[in-house]
């Protein structure tokens, strides 16, 4: 079986715990206005690799990814899962550290069998919630975000450890409630490992310009850092206030 990769990256060092090779896979079924990789949406593109070809890659690199592993990202993972599965199966053979960063849009709750056959061989999730919103989840992705959200309740269900991420952008999710209510939401993740909260950047308005593509947040200036930071703390007390009432 072959996957259609987008490109490798040989020393990730913010996609999962460690050091790590990072497969960034091609074709993305949604369409986040602040996607920082327009070129992977394509599920035309991309190079046809096997699972043992990337794992030699990997194992060219192994000396200096002992604390790391691999990390499968995007596009969507996902939406290749017959070969993720079987590209997850061959690190875990060999002991690697196996982490999936997806959108979790492609999940069905009434039809995940290759999704679930992914997850045997995975050791992390790293969780993208990019709005707790369904309506505005949905203006900004082109989904709503009741089959993630879904998702985020599967991995809890199948005790797979789950690292939340959060990008947080100036005026599209970054109200206290908005922001509250998500940390409620991610109470209920009892397998939660981390939670990164990003600040929003305009750094891929030139693949845009290079793709020929309309940018289509022009307006919408980069988050600071102390906003960010802002946004965790009210994230924090969501998730505390979360936790408070299961147990009561």
């Amino acid at each position: 079986m072959k996957g259609y990769i987008h490109s490798t990256e040989s020393f990730g060092t913010v996609d999962g715990p460690g050091v790590r090779f990072v497969i960034f896979f091609q074709g993305c079924p949604i369409r986040c206005k602040y996607c920082h990789n327009p070129d992977t949406w394509n599920f035309g593109g991309g190079t046809e690799k096997t699972a043992d070809e990337l794992i030699k890659e990997y194992d060219s690199y192994k000396e200096f990814l002992k604390s790391g592993g691999i990390t499968a990202t995007g596009g969507e993972p996902l939406a290749q899962a017959e070969f993720l599965a079987e590209l997850f199966a061959l690190a875990k053979s060999k002991n690697i550290h196996t982490c999936l960063d997806t959108s979790g849009a492609v999940y069905n709750p009434d039809n995940h069998g290759e999704i679930d056959e992914v997850l045997r061989y995975t050791d992390l999730v790293m969780l993208d919630i990019k709005h707790i919103d369904s309506d505005k989840h949905k203006w900004l992705t082109g989904v709503g975000n009741e089959n993630i959200l879904a998702f985020a309740e599967h991995l809890k269900n199948k005790k797979i450890p789950v690292w939340i991420r959060h990008v947080v952008i100036p005026n599209i999710n970054d109200s206290q409630d908005e922001l509250f209510r998500l940390g409620e939401f991610i109470a209920r993740i009892d397998t939660l490992k981390a939670l990164d909260v990003l600040p929003y950047h305009d750094m891929a308005k030139i693949k845009y310009e290079n793709l020929g593509i309309k940018y289509p947040l022009p307006d919408i200036p980069p988050m600071s850092k102390e906003g960010a930071i802002r946004a965790k703390d009210i994230i924090m007390s969501g998730l505390k206030s979360g936790l408070k009432k299961q147990k009561n």
